[in-house]
């Protein structure tokens, strides 16, 4: 099979310190961006309203279409430009303020309007979904709901499968990788949509492989013997696997950055959390996960050793 950087000896807990100091920096990049925003924003999926997608034959500006909006009797809309041609849009209109005094619905009647402003304006309806604010709040509900039911189910398995300490490591290497990844979200005001509760799982599902190959590995090491110490069993263990590790997400993060640049904007927040959740997630099996498992473990030696003593004297 083909392997890279074989046979390293790389000390990657002695700097685990540092990581950690990385970690808390992103995610106070992350709040601040939070703060700035006034929090994540959600999409018309957990808000419920209308979105609305348009492309226009010719350029018109945002402020334009804003007061085409604002003409029919909209409050509230949001629009956004997507795409660099100055033709693409993207409308959203919250679910108490779409009702115009129309029977032609939102979308003709702004168009209309927009052609009276413009001669020759002709707008083409790419995409149109409707969520009711009942749906939307459910749906929120059963996403949250769904991404504490997968990190509550991967502490019991690898509890299960491994020890308590590497389940608490795994699970917080999880939470660290899908709060970034809401946190760079947050600071880059992305939408939060259905796509992006997907993609979160699907970090947390990758993420929690690389972290199980990781542990496979310390627990091989372990069994080695000798008079190793449990940081020089992780780093044996991350050596061995770091050739895996960095072809495999090499090749996820080539796919996801073609999703990215290629896929169109349907899937490009899609791709933009995955590509923040991978690579995290690969940092995190190191640095958070192993780590983590290597804080409990050292603290857990220092108590025995204590009572140890105690017992003695």
């Amino acid at each position: 099979m083909f392997q890279i950087l074989v046979g390293t000896e790389i000390t990657f807990m002695k700097y685990r310190r540092y990581w950690y100091g990385f970690s808390l920096a992103v995610m106070l990049a992350g709040l601040v961006g939070l703060a700035v925003h006034g929090g994540l924003r959600m999409g018309v999926d957990f808000t419920g309203g209308r979105l609305i997608e348009l492309r226009f034959n010719q350029r018109i500006s945002a402020e334009d279409l804003r007061h085409g909006v604002d003409d029919v009797g909209i409050r509230g809309a949001e629009v956004q430009e997507s795409g660099t041609t100055g033709m693409d849009f993207m409308i959203r209109l919250p679910a108490e303020t779409e009702k115009i005094a129309t029977d032609k619905g939102p979308t003709q009647a702004l168009l209309e309007r927009l052609q009276q402003q413009k001669p020759g304006l002709v707008g083409e309806l790419l995409r149109e979904e409707v969520v009711g604010p009942k749906v939307g709040k459910e749906l929120r509900g059963k996403a949250t709901l769904a991404v504490l039911l997968a990190l509550v189910g991967i502490l019991l398995y690898v509890a299960y499968r491994y020890e308590f300490t590497y389940a608490l490591g795994g699970v917080v290497a999880l939470a660290h990788d899908v709060i970034v990844a809401l946190l760079m979200l947050a600071l880059f005001h992305k939408e939060i949509t259905i796509q992006i509760i997907a993609a979160l799982l699907t970090i947390a599902g990758y993420s929690i492989n690389d972290t199980v190959v990781v542990f496979d590995r310390i627990r091989e090491q372990s069994r080695v013997g000798g008079k190793r110490t449990l940081d020089e069993t992780i780093n044996a263990a991350v050596n061995a696997t770091l050739s895996r590790t960095l072809m495999t997400t090499a090749t996820v993060l080539i796919t996801v950055a073609a999703l990215f640049w290629l896929g169109g904007e349907v899937i490009h927040d899609f791709a933009f959390c995955m590509f923040i959740g991978v690579g995290f997630g690969t940092y995190s099996s190191v640095y958070v996960a192993s780590a983590l498992a290597l804080e409990l473990g050292n603290s857990r030696d220092r108590r025995a050793r204590f009572k140890a003593t105690a017992a003695k004297a």
